[in-house]
């Protein structure tokens, strides 16, 4: 992330930031441009869906509309109707010293704002981050990922032919020109990705002192209680693990279930497993992965794995011979995986999860608090006083209870992680305010006291300092 922007992307940005400078966007130009973005969206959805399909070589369309279009259009819809709200000057108490003063803070757009969008969820993700930043009454350059090729060149034909160039701008490329975008002098810089890579965009970022917004990844775990139905459990896990064939960063990445229940939970979840998926290769809703070196990556994990021990299972319900160029991982879990393969170390990011016995809640809670700082947490367990124990005994970037990934599609709640699975957060009023300068401004009263505390300071100065420092 080393790399000089280039004079293109240098002017792109100075057409923004002098367009803000002399018309920043008021309530109805925002409004203006989320509307426009909503009705590009609508229209698209398909041809979204059949991008992004053709990008992974096969996905889900009915997982596109519920995760990537019905995400952005409520997201919108959300800003649309809270937006004016938000943008109020934000009325505070004075201290008692300064009254009648008062005081207020005042929401301002930054100015430009870059994006940096991932591929696993190519549409949402660049997407949801341009919808806060317009909210806020900034302009948007988006840098959408080159892995999703067909799916990032709509998106630049979406804005181009939606936004103005000083409104919104859509630059395409390899890992180099990512590079040089990172290195751009934005008002703030949002960046969705992995975790090493997230930390190459923030000293590239560093360099100009561009505020980031860091959306990572990590370890996610998902901890089953022990008398928790498996069942249930079952059902909303292999939901949240397998969608998208795991290549979601909020995915349960390892899952801790009581020790005497771990076979018969991964019996129910292998044959809940073949349920959904009775053909591999034939099943419209199965995704397949990315690329051929993600593809690799998740064998060599596994293969490693299974060579120190671990016992794999491999879900095919059809018995289908899978050749490895179609891309399609059989979702996989794991048993007795060793604590210093790679799996157990990195991020899994695909249709593979590893299941741990644990003989007590505090050894499943120490294990969680051994790793990083994950960006979800999933806790199956209907009683309150142990869910307590667990939320206030860890710290991740947010938490679903008994079910996995809905905490990320709740408008009211602040997405993000912690450490190293993010910085700063964003959806909903925290994105809103994340890309706003929060102004904090005082107005003092015609008539105050505090022209009293002025030099030549005497005694009337004196008894006031006493009597404020006592």
């Amino acid at each position: 992330m080393a790399d000089t922007p280039q004079p293109s992307m240098y002017s792109a940005l100075e057409r923004q930031r002098a367009a803000h400078l002399q018309a920043p966007f008021d309530y109805a130009e925002r409004v203006r441009l989320l509307k426009a973005l909503r009705k590009a969206v609508s229209s698209r959805k398909e041809a979204i869906a059949q991008a992004i399909s053709a990008d992974f070589g096969r996905r889900s369309r009915h997982e596109t509309m519920i995760a990537e279009v019905m995400m952005i259009l409520g997201d919108i819809d959300h800003h649309l109707r809270y937006m004016r709200r938000w943008m109020r000057p934000r009325p505070v108490p004075a201290d008692a010293l300064f009254q009648p003063g008062r005081c207020e803070i005042r929401p301002q757009a930054l100015g430009v704002v870059g994006v940096i969008s991932p591929w696993n969820y190519p549409a949402q993700l660049a997407l949801m981050p341009m919808t806060a930043a317009l909210a806020a009454g900034n302009r948007v350059m988006l840098k959408p990922s080159e892995l999703t090729p067909k799916t990032s060149d709509l998106l630049a034909e979406l804005i181009g032919s939606t936004f103005k160039p000083a409104e919104v701008d859509c630059v395409l490329g390899g890992p180099e020109v990512a590079a040089a975008f990172a290195a751009l002098p934005f008002d703030h810089l949002v960046f969705t990705g992995s975790t090493a890579v997230g930390r190459l965009v923030m000293q590239a970022a560093a360099r100009n002192l561009t505020p980031v917004t860091l959306e990572l990844g990590g370890k996610s775990p998902a901890i089953i209680a022990e008398d928790f139905p498996v069942a249930e459990a079952v059902d909303r896990l292999v939901a949240g693990k397998f969608m998208n064939a795991g290549q979601t960063c909020i995915a349960p990445d390892y899952l801790l279930v009581p020790q005497a229940k771990r076979e018969s939970i991964v019996s129910a979840m292998m044959a809940e497993i073949e349920r959904r998926y009775p053909s591999l290769l034939q099943s419209p809703d199965y995704t397949s992965i990315v690329s051929d070196r993600h593809y690799q990556r998740l064998q060599a994990l596994v293969d490693e794995a299974e060579q120190g021990g671990a016992r794999v299972f491999r879900a095919n319900p059809a018995g289908e011979p899978i050749p490895a160029e179609s891309r399609i991982f059989p979702p996989t879990l794991l048993t007795d995986t060793p604590g210093d393969c790679a799996l157990m170390r990195e991020e899994i990011f695909g249709p593979v999860l590893p299941v741990l016995g644990y003989s007590s809640l505090e050894g499943a809670i120490e294990h969680v608090n051994a790793q990083d700082r994950p960006l979800a947490l999933y806790l199956f367990d209907h009683n309150a006083q142990r869910a307590e124990r667990v939320l206030n005994a860890t710290i991740s970037g947010g938490v679903s209870i008994n079910d996995t990934l809905f905490h990320i599609a709740q408008s009211s709640l602040p997405f993000g992680g912690v450490g190293p699975s993010g910085i700063g957060h964003y959806h909903g009023p925290y994105g809103f305010d994340a890309l706003s300068k929060l102004k904090p401004v005082f107005k003092q009263s015609r008539w105050h006291g505090m022209g009293l505390l002025n030099p030549p300071y005497r005694k009337l100065a004196d008894f006031l300092a006493g009597f404020l420092t006592r």
